[in-house]
This record gives structure tokens, sequence and C-alpha cells, in this order.
């Protein structure tokens, strides 16, 4: 397991070699270039942080946290502020233990994200990991309006060996949840993962399908535990958190699936969405194969961007 790990560890590294280059990169020149520690030193600072996709709200936290620090320990030399930022960005990232608890409960998790951000995919890496750790695992293609999507997500559940309920394209999302909810529990599933559909442009329909879908899992399966997760696309930077800000007013989203980090140069989206929205990332994906989806540790994170050696942190 140590070594999956250590595996999934220089996978995130390599993953984010261009976030490192847009920000890492930008700061080391800072830190280097100034001989004082003055407003322009913070203002450069502010914007390479702001251009990485940090956000304005979590970069002022984090600058000022640093001003702060720095006043208090004396400190003169800019190449001394280097890990004092990183310490900074650590913190805003810790939201405390990030919860699995749906992996021990016998639970319902539904999925929502807009197309194309790699929901289905996600769906399935994660059933196939569930169901390698010992879990039934029954999977609902409640994604009903999106053309293939019923088609894929049973690609996936093929290819994961996991059970399937499925009804038409076009077919009420609600009526599936209903068929799926009687064979997860006469089936003695462990977990129940939902493919739902995320048609921000339409948030009020939006909305109004995840309630009648959280009606009748609380009238249908009140004793489930329950986890919604919203999937972000990684490379849309400030757009993923503008999407999370979305559905957080149409659901009640407990965790964040953050998708595609490898290969975008707007990884410190990771950063804002913890920071901002106070909601914990709790997968990453870091490419294509079933083990490219992992449980996200912000410490590994932010190690992984500074290049930080696991032992040194």
């Amino acid at each position: 397991m140590e070594e999956k790990k250590k595996g999934f560890f220089s996978r995130l590294v390599e993953g984010l070699n261009k976030t490192r280059a847009n920000i890492v990169s930008g700061m080391d020149s800072i830190f280097s270039g100034f001989s004082a520690i003055d407003d322009d030193f913070y203002e450069e600072l502010e914007e390479t942080l702001i251009m990485g996709d940090l956000g304005i709200q979590t970069t002022m936290t984090i600058i000022e946290d640093l001003r702060r620090k720095v006043k208090e320990q004396h400190i003169k030399e800019p190449a001394e502020c280097r890990k004092l930022l990183i310490e900074s960005i650590r913190e805003q990232m810790n939201l405390g233990e990030n919860a699995y608890e749906f992996e021990n409960r016998r639970s319902v998790v539904l999925v929502i994200g807009v197309n194309g951000v790699g929901k289905t995919t996600s769906i399935g890496k994660l059933a196939g990991q569930l169901k390698d750790s010992g879990k039934r695992v029954v999977l609902a293609a409640a994604d009903t309006f999106r053309a293939a999507a019923i088609e894929q997500l049973t690609e996936w559940a093929n290819r994961a060996g996991v059970e399937i309920i499925a009804q038409q394209e076009g077919s009420d999302p609600a009526a599936v949840i209903y068929d799926a909810v009687a064979a997860a529990k006469s089936r003695h599933a462990d977990v129940l993962i939902c493919d739902t559909a995320g048609r921000l442009h339409n948030k009020k329909n939006l909305m109004e399908e995840l309630k009648k879908i959280n009606r009748i899992i609380d009238k249908e399966y009140p004793e489930a535990y329950r986890e919604t997760l919203v999937v972000l696309d990684g490379t849309t930077g400030q757009n993923a958190l503008v999407q999370a800000r979305q559905f957080m007013e149409a659901a009640d989203i407990t965790g964040i699936i953050l998708t595609k980090l490898d290969g975008t140069a707007k990884g410190g989206i990771a950063v804002a969405i913890q920071s901002e929205l106070g909601i914990p990332v709790k997968y990453v994906g870091v490419g294509e194969k079933i083990d490219d989806l992992q449980k996200f540790n912000s410490e590994d994170f932010v190690n992984a961007l500074f290049s930080v050696k696991q032992d040194e942190a």
C-alpha cells in the first residue's frame, strides 16, 4: 500500500509540472530577485498566486498570514519567506481530517457535475476501487438526458465488475434511483453510487431533480449514509470554483472530486476550493488508469507542488 501511495505521489509531482512552472518558478524568482521584504515584494507574490489560480480571496489570506509571520519572526531575507509561504498554503488547505465515512457504512453516493468534467469516468474508477477493497457496489445510471451517458456508465460497470441499474435514455432520473435503491437493498450492497445530471445552465430544473431524488432516498432508504460529491475539471481553473458555488446552491455538497490535474497549469485551484468553499477535495485524478483517481491528501499536494521531498515535509 505504501508503495502504491509513493507511486501516486510521484504521478502527482509529475502531473503538477505545469502548475509548478506557473506558480513556483515565478515565486522562486521573486524570492531570489528581491533584496528586501517590502510592498513591491508582496505585490509580486500576490500577482503570481492569483495568476496561478489560487484566487483573489485565498491569495489575500495567504499574503496577510505571510506578512504576520514575517513581522512576528523578524524575518529580513526574502528567501526565508519560501518556507513560510508553503506553510501558509498548507494551512489554507487543512480542513481537518477528510472523512471517507461512506466507505465504512451502508451508503448512497450522489455524484454530480457538468458534461465533460470526467464524472462518469470518476464514478467507474471509484466503483472499481471500492469493489477491489471488498465492497459490494451498485451503480445507478440517473444521468438519463445526456446522450451515451448510460452506455458509458454500463461500460465502466462491466470493467469494474459491479452491477448497474439503468432505464431508457430520457426516462425519469428519480424512477431510476427508486429502482436502484430497491436493488441495493435487496442485494445488500455496501455502496450505491448514483450518476446524476449536472445541467447548470438550467439550475432550477437541476435543483428540482436533485430534490426529487433526495426525497426518494430519504423515504426508501432512510438508514443509508449520504454523500454528495461534485466533479470539477482542474483544467478550468477559476471556472471550477464558480461551478462548485452554483452546485452548492442546488445540493448539500460534502466533497469534491478534482479531475485532470495532470497536464494543467491551473492546479492551484485545489487550494482555492478548499480555502474559499470550506468543502474538502476528497479525490484527485491525475490520469486515465483506474488507480489514477486517489484520495486527496493536502499535505502530499503541497509537497508535490513545491517539490518538497516527503521526508523533508
